[in-house]
């Protein structure tokens, strides 16, 4: 195991500790963001986007203001979305259809929020100012991360 990998796993207890009793997701969310805004090298922007109306709209999240709505199959957060698929991207600028939120944002992992009934809930998208940021160690922590906040999810809530 190397030392990204160990760092997803310490990351991953600490949000485990502050989700795994709370039922509200917006809160959970908020702390999530929180963590890995705040434990994540080069990181400009941590957050999620809520699928609602037919679209991603913003939710909690940790950096400079960003777009408020973003179409489905839109931008990096748009097309992992509607494909339902993380989606590491390496130079944003080089992404067709990339929505600059945030000019100084160069890399960008986004993961989609699916429940365990296979409904979209959103996506949990991460921005750096350095190109080539995310790799596959950063898609396994952070996947795994979603798997776990999508756990808590009582799915007979409506939020």
């Amino acid at each position: 195991m190397n030392d990204k990998q160990k760092h997803y796993q310490l990351i991953n207890a600490q949000v485990a500790a502050l989700i795994d009793s709370e039922p509200d997701r917006i809160a959970n969310m908020a702390n999530i963001s929180a963590v890995l805004y705040n434990q994540l090298a080069q990181v400009n922007w941590a957050g999620f986007y809520l699928f609602k109306e037919e679209q991603l709209v913003l939710g909690p999240f940790q950096g400079q203001p960003a777009c408020i709505r973003i179409p489905m199959g839109k931008g990096v957060c748009g097309t992992s979305a509607e494909t339902q698929s993380t989606l590491l991207v390496d130079d944003v600028h080089q992404f067709d259809g990339h929505i600059a939120c945030d000019a100084a944002s160069n890399s960008e992992i986004v993961i989609p929020i699916i429940s365990a009934s296979g409904k979209l809930y959103g996506v949990l998208d991460i921005d750096s100012p350095v190109h080539n940021r995310f790799d596959q160690d950063d898609k396994a922590g952070l996947e795994a991360l979603v798997a776990q906040f999508v756990s808590t999810f009582d799915e007979s809530i409506s939020e």
